[in-house]
Formats: structure tokens, sequence, C-alpha cells
């Protein structure tokens, strides 16, 4: 019987020796607390585990510039994968007016303010129990 790294070359098998390290703390608290240290302004999650299958959270923020979206969103990929939550997806980093990180268990949307107010995903999202959303 051939070894669980032969039978699928596309497989990233990690040896014990490089083995993940645990997440200390839940992913949203971790994406939070990077946004607020890169000033990232009007955070707010929300709790979709009873709205959809789509994720655990969304936590959608705002950016001053393109420049500042883009170093916020550069930010926190690094600390989630610092953290041990792997390799994000990320969307829309190079354009800099919305940004979408996808990181499994919690979905990320930085956006410049003119952009969020266009589409104004809490609305969609936000429907439902009042408790649902919090503002950090």
């Amino acid at each position: 019987m051939r070894p669980a790294a032969e039978l699928n070359d596309d497989v990233d098998t990690l040896s014990p020796e490089r083995e993940a390290p645990l997440p200390d703390r839940p992913v949203v608290d971790l994406v939070t607390a990077s946004l607020d240290d890169s000033k990232a302004e009007d955070v707010v999650s929300i709790d979709l585990r009873t709205k959809s299958a789509l994720a655990d959270h969304m936590v959608i923020a705002s950016g001053r510039s393109h420049r500042h979206v883009s170093a916020v969103a550069d930010h926190l990929l690094r600390d989630l994968k610092e953290a041990g939550y792997g390799n994000a997806k990320v969307e829309g980093l190079q354009n800099g007016d919305w940004v979408l990180i996808d990181a499994g268990d919690i979905i990320v949307h930085i956006f410049r303010p003119e952009v969020r107010s266009f589409y104004n995903i809490e609305k969609m999202w936000s429907v439902g129990e009042a408790g649902d959303t919090v503002v950090h």
C-alpha cells in the first residue's frame, strides 16, 4: 500500500513537523482585533449560523481610501495566516474598492465608504433577530 502523500500529488498533506498551529481564539475575535489594529471603520459582525450554511460569521468594515482598504485586507490576511487559519481566498485586493476575504468559517468584506453604502449588504444579512448584529 502506498503512503497517502503518494496517492494524490495535488493534496498537500502536513507532516507532524509541519502541522498548522491550532487557533487559540475564535476567528471572529481575531478578525475584529486585526481590523481594529488597522484602524478600519464601522466594523459590523453578523452571526450567520442560523441564516446560511455559507459561513458562521460575516464581518463588514470600511477603509478611508483605496490604499487603506488594501492595507487593512493585507494586514488581516497576514494575521489569519499567523494564527493558523490557513490561506484565505481573497478578491479585489488590487482594486481596493471592495475586498472580499473568505476564511472558511468567516467572510470579511472591506469597502470604501461609498461602495459600502451603495451595496448595503449589512441590511440584506441583518434581517431577523435584533441581537444578531454586533457593531465593534
